[in-house]
């Protein structure tokens, strides 16, 4: 070989493995979003991934985060380099018997058991009794039990959170979510941390029976004024970690800036990553950039009265 062939070879390869290792040193975070759901600006499984991962990239903390969603065939990633040296799992989709994760527990399992921490977004959290079930309490400590929990539409106050790296430049707030609560947890609540608590209002569930609006569990621990978790983490034995966060049913709220902190530190936080003292960091997302990615076409029917007041504005 001549000697400035070898060189350039050698070179070439320094510079190949270079760039190798040091996306290697990445964090890596897959979020998995499933297919379209309920209409315009709510349950934006895909912009809102899209969102996320774009923010975790532009924090300057060097994640890699990607985005598997596929429309025509939605479900659990078919390639399985995708998963390749990931760090956590994110899953925003459908939830009970239509969950992506359902029909693949041995799989979440192997990647668990590697350390892995595995992360699920408002009905993502919601999954069926058994194998499916059992495994959601083993990768983040809870899940949305039917006939148990409840997913009613109100506005808590999260005036105290815990002293807890996820809370990290989280500032105490109120905002109006599909908050779901009076979740199915491990027993005693083993290595499980809640982060958003609130007493709901003794009237925010009707009376009769419905297996999601109202459930007489829910309602007991309404009655009883019980503090109730709508977000969790969880330790797991395996030394993995997980967490539940049952907000996101309405797309513009992640333009709130604690809404959206306290997502992203879980998320840096079940990959071990160290949160800083001020929270992963992220600019407010312009009406812009909450635009793109939409599944549905814009329909202001489905704005809500308090808000969108520029995107009515540039309509007229």
């Amino acid at each position: 070989m001549k000697p400035k062939l070898s060189i350039r070879l050698i070179a070439l390869f320094a510079l190949l493995t270079g760039s190798l290792s040091l996306h290697a040193d990445k964090t890596k975070v897959l979020f998995v979003a499933g297919k379209k759901s309920h209409g315009f600006f709510s349950h934006e499984h895909n912009a809102g991934s899209l969102l996320l991962a774009k923010c975790l990239n532009e924090c300057g903390m060097d994640f890699d985060a990607s985005v598997y969603h596929d429309p025509e065939d939605p479900g659990w990633p078919k390639n399985e380099t995708l998963l390749k040296d990931v760090n956590a799992v994110v899953i925003y989709c459908d939830g009970g018997a239509r969950h992506v994760a359902n029909n693949h527990v041995a799989a979440i399992d192997a990647l668990q058991a590697k350390g892995v921490g595995v992360g699920c977004l408002h009905y993502a959290v919601e999954t069926v009794d058994g194998e499916p079930g059992d495994a959601f309490l083993r990768w983040m400590g809870g899940y949305y039990q039917l006939y148990k929990s409840v997913n009613p539409h109100w506005t808590p106050k999260f005036e105290k959170l815990p002293d807890h790296p996820v809370s990290n430049g989280v500032e105490p707030f109120s905002i109006n979510d599909e908050w779901y609560f009076n979740m199915r947890f491990r027993k005693d609540m083993k290595g499980v941390t809640p982060i958003l608590s609130a007493v709901p209002p003794v009237d925010l569930l009707p009376e009769k029976d419905h297996h999601h609006n109202s459930t007489p569990d829910a309602r007991a621990a309404v009655a009883r004024r019980e503090l109730t978790h709508v977000m969790w983490v969880s330790e797991n034995e395996n030394g993995s970690r997980g967490f539940g966060f049952t907000g996101g049913h309405f797309h513009d709220n992640w333009q709130d800036d604690n809404f959206r902190k306290v997502v992203l530190n879980a998320i840096g936080w079940i990959a071990h990553v160290e949160i800083p003292e001020n929270g992963i960091p992220s600019s407010t997302p312009t009406m812009n950039e909450l635009m793109e990615n939409q599944d549905y076409p814009i329909d202001e029917s489905r704005i809500r009265p308090d808000r969108y007041a520029d995107l009515r504005r540039k309509k007229r």
